[in-house]
């Protein structure tokens, strides 16, 4: 099957050696859009009102803390903090009333905004749609590739996050015995990969016990960072590889 530009990155993500190929096709996005936003861009009038619009969550602002342009991230926030307190004093004015247990409470549009500013974030809005993407890519290779399909089954499964998702992408493209057959898969590779990590970690917790100190890591010694890929989608390709390079 010829492959077109949109597959590049999905099949080049099952080609690493990775816990979760879901996880490393996010990663990469969230690294572009992270050096999209720190680089010339962040000086651009349409992204800057977005920035000030949306700002950032508190996982991509951390990312965007360790960054070097710290004037470049100076200026988002600042002009980002000045429209939330223009918001904020239109909406302040418009009174807030305690809750009643005999009458319903609208909700106020005060509260609606906040929650709004807490849900929003301009890097999480710019990966999305790729991602989504992606996903159902992966969907349509697995139909129509028999290569893919075999480098699919032989991946080290994925972490919680991205295992529902491809579910549940997969219940909207595929269908009859190709679902069966593709859950059934999933669901193995999930669970084999997860029972094979729990046992790394409960090796690396082992050797912490004086009497296995001259015992073998294993694949133990990198445990933890690929468990946190497995339960909470985190994947940092410098930290495993500089593991694996130290045993």
């Amino acid at each position: 099957m010829a492959e077109k530009i949109y597959m590049i990155p999905v099949n080049d993500a099952f080609d690493k050696d990775s816990e979760c190929p879901v996880c490393v096709m996010y990663n990469a996005l969230e690294n572009d859009a992270i050096d999209f936003v720190m680089g010339p861009s962040y000086m651009e009038d349409d992204v800057r009102s977005e920035t000030d619009r949306l700002g950032f969550c508190r996982g991509h602002m951390k990312m965007l803390l360790e960054q070097p342009n710290k004037l470049g991230l100076a200026l988002m926030l600042h002009t980002h903090t000045k429209k939330v307190m223009a918001d904020t004093e239109k909406l302040v004015k418009a009174p807030l009333k305690a809750k009643s247990l005999f009458k319903k409470t609208e909700e106020s549009p005060l509260l609606q905004h906040m929650e709004e500013l807490e849900q929003s974030c301009y890097i999480c809005q710019r990966i999305d749609n790729i991602f989504k993407r992606y996903l159902t890519t992966t969907l349509q290779l697995y139909h129509s590739d028999a290569a893919f399909r075999e480098k699919y089954a032989s991946c080290k499964g994925f972490c919680s996050t991205h295992y529902g998702m491809l579910l549940k992408e997969g219940q909207k493209i595929l269908s009859g015995k190709e679902f069966e057959t593709f859950v059934q898969l999933t669901n193995r590779l999930y669970l084999e990969n997860m029972k094979r990590v729990e046992g790394d970690l409960a090796w690396f917790i082992e050797k912490y016990d004086y009497r296995n100190a001259k015992e073998p890591w294993k694949n133990a010694k990198d445990a933890i960072p690929r468990t946190a890929t497995k339960v909470n989608s985190i994947y940092k390709e410098d930290t495993i590889v500089a593991s694996r390079v130290s045993h």
